[in-house]
């Protein structure tokens, strides 16, 4: 279904654009990252008007005509850039990347400082402009952030701190080879001479720019910075209530506005009395916009303008608006997991992996279990809801822009499509967000605001309302699992089937983490093992919430594992231990594959730091899970008690990472810990219903989030390694549930297969 006028899936083209950018891993992107790096299109070197040493480095993109200092760059390259300026002022480092709350505005600029061996207190950073030809992609989505310019980062410093050496080494006379480096500045040991990198800046610029790949960079064993505890850089604004985020922007002669859709998606405006809206008090416009086609852009609907917010907000009490629903969703989650519940008693629609004879291993099987496990639509549920301030400059044409977005370059280009300008014309502020967990790669209110501000040519804030931001999310999809499972007389698992009912919203592909590899579910190590799929219609928004599909793969993967090792009689670790077999990567020379023995590490360190096997309590117990997602292996225990058959209080988990290589260790650990309570809070008792294409929960009375008293003590534990380092924003919140709920099983004999909890009778206190 379609609304007239309205090509429904531009909007799915336009989210599978932003996937292509945040889901593809470094090792997959030839160039990015891990490639051999041209000198010239690594490194520009200019002197600065005061004097300094400035190195801009960059991969360019393929088709990109120049670096920013105009030189031709190799067309094959492409990776994210980062900016350094050396001068008499400081050590400036530009934070290049958007900074949700993810800590890429500390970590990445600690990347470049390692290298360079600057003291961190010497550092300066700033959030950088926005810019494709000076920065490559800028954007923050997949775990990808760090990945994407370890290396590129660590011989930006590299280079800079080679060419500081020479420049001390000629000045003093003496050979390079005999200074070193430490805390900002050159030392020659021998004479006790030493020079502050801000005193050979000017020296260094006029010096030649050594070849990248001839500069040796650290050992681990080297590193004074990485993988220590550094404050957050914003922390002293954020505490004292600076004006960091969206929401806080203020400019002269500024509107405010709200912006009105439809509740179900694809509703257009067929009358509204605007007349009464606009002579309502402090009340400055109101008018229609009839969308661009793309749902991920510019829905239709009414944008309400005034002095103040409290007159827009009851404006848009006294809205009376007559929607044509002719093409809008209908989507209904009751009857739609009704039609999954049949379903899930047959075969599926299509088959999407299969090895062994999964049939007959199930008819021969000494002990067979089949369950299903299913998990509701979700919300993003961010902090500070949707908004963004924009600024048509009509006597000039050009559109200026600030924005929480997670995608700020596709916000540029999205507007300039939406509204025939030049993206030359269009100015982005990058802002800080108050949480985005994936639903601020999607532009919309960016492409709302702009709108409006063109309509009317002043300064305009569009602030969503929580009820907007619940409405019209991109949501985390729901889904089914019906499982079959098989051991043998020993205890050892024999076969798998996995009958996976998801969502289309196209008829051909799944939505937005809905689409489970065969390689993401542990049973194909199994010898005899079926993945099948069905996918049913549904037309709401689907998009990227915390760690896609893994969030909610790992409950039902890694729950129905737990039941067939108790089935067994087995020890769970045991049990998974002998699943994942050698050490071996699965998909060889893929470095951002599984690999067999990093599972099995995380594991054992798990178990060991949580006790596995110890006495514990009455009614008290503890559940195991692993999962491997965005590049990295995480294994969790959760120690929970189960009160009156029902009250769940998780006390503890404990999570083992390996990630590879930490660069802020205050940061992993707040990740870690975020993304344990997220995980929590989702798995207790969010759920998005729909009836009619309408979202009925619309604000935390029905959508509540975890409390403060409801809240574990968290361990993490990191395996510290050679390897670079891989994601942690989302990696560590699919083995939560898992966790919990095979505990829940182990304490009080009850099986939880349904998420949120809630829908078993469940709560946690």
């Amino acid at each position: 279904m379609s609304a007239p006028g309205v090509d429904r899936h531009r909007g799915t083209r336009s989210l599978q654009t932003i996937a292509q950018a945040v889901l593809t891993p470094p090792e997959r992107c030839p160039g990015l990252a891990v490639a051999r790096l041209d000198r010239r299109g690594f490194l520009q070197l200019t002197g600065l008007a005061g004097g300094g040493l400035m190195l801009a480095f960059s991969l360019r993109p393929a088709g990109a005509a120049t670096d920013p200092a105009g030189a031709t760059a190799d067309r094959d390259t492409l990776a994210p850039s980062a900016y350094l300026r050396i001068s008499t002022a400081g050590i400036l480092i530009h934070a290049t990347q958007p900074e949700c709350g993810q800590g890429v505005k500390t970590a990445m600029p600690m990347i470049i400082a390692e290298e360079l061996d600057a003291a961190w207190s010497d550092v300066e950073v700033r959030q950088s402009w926005i810019s494709e030809a000076d920065f490559g992609r800028q954007f923050a989505g997949g775990s990808t952030g760090i990945p994407r310019v370890w290396l590129p980062m660590r011989r930006a410093g590299a280079v800079a701190r080679a060419m500081l050496l020479a420049a001390a080494a000629e000045r003093w006379g003496v050979a390079v080879e005999e200074c070193t480096t430490a805390n900002s500045h050159v030392l020659h040991a021998s004479s006790g001479r030493r020079a502050a990198y801000i005193a050979l800046a000017e020296a260094a610029a006029h010096l030649p720019v050594p070849d990248p790949d001839h500069i040796p960079l650290k050992s681990r064993e080297a590193f004074r910075l990485l993988g220590t505890r550094i404050t957050g850089v914003d922390n002293t604004a954020l505490v004292t209530g600076q004006p960091l985020f969206g929401s806080d922007q203020q400019l002269p002669d500024m509107l405010h506005a709200a912006y009105v859709k439809c509740p179900a998606i694809g509703g257009r405006v067929r009358s509204a009395n605007l007349d009464v809206i606009r002579a309502l008090p402090g009340i400055e416009s109101a008018f229609i916009l009839e969308g661009n086609g793309d749902l991920t852009e510019l829905k239709p609907g009414i944008a309400i303008l005034g002095r103040e917010t409290w007159a827009v907000m009851q404006a848009r009490e006294a809205l009376e608006v007559e929607w044509d629903e002719t093409g809008a969703a209908r989507d209904d989650w009751a009857e739609t997991r009704a039609q999954a519940l049949r379903l899930a008693e047959a075969a599926g629609a299509e088959r999407l992996a299969a090895h062994g004879d999964t049939a007959k291993a199930l008819a021969e099987a000494a002990t067979t279990v089949e369950a299903l496990y299913s998990y509701a639509f979700v919300a993003h549920a961010q902090l500070e809801p949707q908004t963004c301030t924009a600024w048509y400059h009509a006597d000039e044409g050009r559109m200026e822009l600030w924005a929480p977005t997670q995608t700020p370059q596709r916000a540029v280009s999205n507007v300039a499509g939406l509204l025939g300008l030049d993206e030359a014309a269009i100015t982005l502020h990058q802002l800080r967000m108050g949480g985005g967990f994936g639903r601020r790669l999607v532009n919309d209110p960016v492409c709302e605001a702009a709108a409006i501000a063109y309509r009317v040519g002043r300064p305009v804030k569009l602030q969503w309302t929580r009820e907007d931001d619940m409405r019209h999310d991109y949501l985390r999809a729901g889904g089914f699992h019906a499982l079959k499972g098989a051991v043998d007389p020993e205890g050892r698992a024999v076969a798998w089937q996995n009958h996976f009912i998801t969502f289309t919203a196209d008829g051909r592909t799944p939505v937005f983490g809905g689409h489970l590899q065969p390689t993401e579910d542990l049973g194909h190590l199994i010898a005899n093992f079926r993945l099948e799929r069905t996918q049913l219609p549904w037309l709401s928004p689907c998009g990227f919430w915390r760690a896609p599909g893994a969030s909610v793969f790992a409950f039902a993967l890694q729950g129905f594992l737990h039941e067939l090792s108790t089935a067994a009689g087995r020890d769970h670790l045991e049990f998974l231990l002998e699943i994942l077999g050698e050490p071996r990567w699965l998909e060889p020379d893929n470095t951002w594959a599984l690999h067999t023995g990093r599972a099995a590490d995380v594991l054992k360190l798990a178990a060991a730091q949580a006790g596995w096997g110890r006495p514990l309590p009455e009614g008290h117990a503890l559940g195991l899970a692993f999962y491997f997602s965005h590049a990295a292996h995480v294994a969790q225990v959760a120690e929970v008690s189960v009160e009156d058959g029902q009250r769940i209080r998780v006390h503890e988990v404990t999570v083992a990472c390996d990630v590879g290589q930490i660069v802020n260790l205050s940061g992993a650990e707040n990740q870690s810990e975020g993304s344990v309570i997220d995980g929590l809070s989702a798995m207790a008792g969010q759920q998005l219903t729909h009836e009619q294409g309408r979202v009925r929960e619309s604000n935390f009375d029905r959508y509540p989030l975890l409390r403060m008293p409801q809240a574990p003590r968290v361990r993490t534990h990191f395996i510290q390694s050679d390897w670079a380092p891989t994601g942690l924003g989302e990696p560590v919140l699919p083995p939560v549930a898992p966790a919990v709920c095979n505990a829940v099983y182990t304490a009080c004999g009850r099986r939880i297969r349904h998420l949120p909890i809630s829908q078993d009778g469940f709560t946690l206190v």
